[in-house]
């Protein structure tokens, strides 16, 4: 009898600047975000392609979402993905901040080339 699949579990991991989402231990996906001030902007979410189509990124957006309410931060939805979440998902409305163009050129300075 095979084990049941364990739940898939979101962690904030600070010294890479993102969420990742892990399958049975295996790191299936991620969203990148920088800290400026009390907002944090993500710009980047990614599944690999091995876990596509099982609700991984809606499961990670909304985890990382719901940890940066409870760290008393605000989000930046400059992330396709992300905004296209916030879309559908109101209930983060009121932590969510819009994406300027001098927000998106303080991130050109803080991403690596």
């Amino acid at each position: 009898m095979t084990q049941p699949a364990a739940a898939p579990r979101v962690e904030r991991v600070d010294a890479k600047h993102r969420y990742e989402i892990l399958v049975d231990g295996i790191t299936a996906g991620l969203t990148a975000y920088r800290d400026r001030d009390d907002q944090r902007v993500f710009y980047h979410t990614e599944i690999d392609d091995a876990f596509a189509g099982q609700g991984l990124a809606s499961l990670l957006v909304r985890q990382a979402l719901t940890d940066v309410r409870a760290s008393g931060k605000r989000v930046v939805p400059v992330c396709p993905y992300v905004a296209k979440f916030l879309k559908k998902h109101d209930e983060f409305a009121d932590i969510t901040d819009p994406v300027t163009p001098e927000l998106l050129r303080w991130l050109k300075t803080v991403l690596p080339r």
